[in-house]
C-alpha cells in the first residue's frame, strides 16, 4: 500500500493502452537500474536503450538488464540509431538475430540520422514484425534543418503508413534535448497549432510524444490529460512525471 494513497488520483495499471511512459536508458549500471525499477518500475511501460549504447557495453550486462526490465512488465527495446547503423551496413539479418539473442522483444525503426527511402523503411517495419518483434517507429530527422523540410502533411502521411505497416506506436521526434526539432521551437515550447493539426488527422492514442523536459510534459498533460503517451523521459524523472500525471505537483494540482 502506498503512503497517503487516499490523496492520489488513480492511474490505469499495466499493461496500459494509454498514459504510456517511455524512459531513456543512456547506460545505467545493472544494480542502479534494478534499484530504480524496484521503486518506480510500475510507472514505466517502455525502456529504450538509447542510440547505440548497447554496442559499448558487455552482452551479459545488456542481457541481464533486458531480463530485469521484463520482470517489471516493461518492454525494453533498441534505439533507432542502432537500427540505422545496421541498415547502413547491410547487417539487418545480424541485427535482428543479436536483438533476439539478447532478449529484446521490441525494436525502434527510424531514419533520423540517415536517408532511407520511405518504402524501404516500411518494408523494414514489416520484416521486423515477421521476425517476431514489436516495432516502435519514429518520424522526423535529428538535424533541425533537414527536419524542417518535412511538411506537417508529410509527417502525418508517414506516421499513418508506418502504423499501417505494423508499428504499435509512432514516435514524434524531439531528440533528448527537445528544442528546435519537430513540434518544439528553439526554446523548447510546443507548437500547439501543429500538434492540433496532427491530432485532427491521426489517432492520438498511437502517438508517443517525445517530451524530455518538464515544461513539455506539463504542457501535454494539461492539454491532452494524464493518459497522454510520453517518451524520452530521463531515468531521473520517472517519479517526477508520475506525480505530474496524478496532480501531485503545483503544475498540475487541481487542473486534471
Amino acid at each position: 500500500m502506498k503512503s497517503f494513497e487516499f490523496l492520489s488520483m488513480k492511474r490505469e495499471e499495466k499493461p496500459r493502452d494509454c498514459g504510456i511512459t517511455m524512459v531513456l536508458d543512456k547506460g545505467l549500471g545493472l544494480e542502479t537500474a534494478k534499484s530504480l525499477m524496484d521503486i518506480s518500475g510500475e510507472y514505466v511501460d517502455y525502456l529504450k536503450f538509447g542510440w547505440g549504447t548497447s554496442i559499448v557495453h558487455e552482452q551479459e550486462i545488456i542481457k541481464a538488464k533486458v531480463e530485469m526490465y521484463k520482470e517489471h512488465d516493461i518492454t525494453p527495446y533498441t534505439g533507432g540509431t542502432l537500427f540505422e547503423l545496421a541498415y547502413q551496413n547491410n547487417k539487418l539479418h545480424e541485427f535482428f538475430e543479436e536483438a533476439r539473442n539478447l532478449g529484446f522483444p521490441a525494436i525502434e525503426i527510424s531514419d533520423g540520422s540517415i536517408n532511407i527511402h520511405h518504402n524501404d523503411k516500411l518494408n523494414c517495419i514489416k520484416r521486423a514484425r515477421q521476425e517476431g518483434f514489436e516495432v516502435l517507429s519514429e518520424v522526423g530527422k535529428k538535424n533541425p534543418e533537414l527536419d524542417k523540410e518535412l511538411t506537417i502533411d508529410e509527417r502525418i502521411k508517414y506516421m499513418q503508413e508506418e502504423l499501417d505497416a505494423g508499428s504499435s506506436l509512432v514516435i514524434v521526434e524531439a531528440r533528448e534535448g527537445g528544442k528546435n526539432i519537430g513540434i518544439f521551437d528553439k526554446s523548447g515550447n510546443a507548437k500547439e497549432d501543429e500538434i492540433d493539426y496532427i491530432l485532427d488527422n491521426f489517432d492520438g492514442n498511437k502517438i508517443l510524444w517525445e517530451a524530455p523536459n518538464k515544461d513539455q510534459q506539463v504542457f501535454f498533460i494539461l492539454k491532452l490529460g494524464n493518459t497522454v503517451n510520453l517518451g524520452n523521459i530521463s531515468s531521473d524523472d520517472i517519479t517526477s512525471l508520475e506525480t505530474l500525471r496524478r496532480g501531485l505537483r503545483g503544475d498540475t494540482l487541481g487542473k486534471l
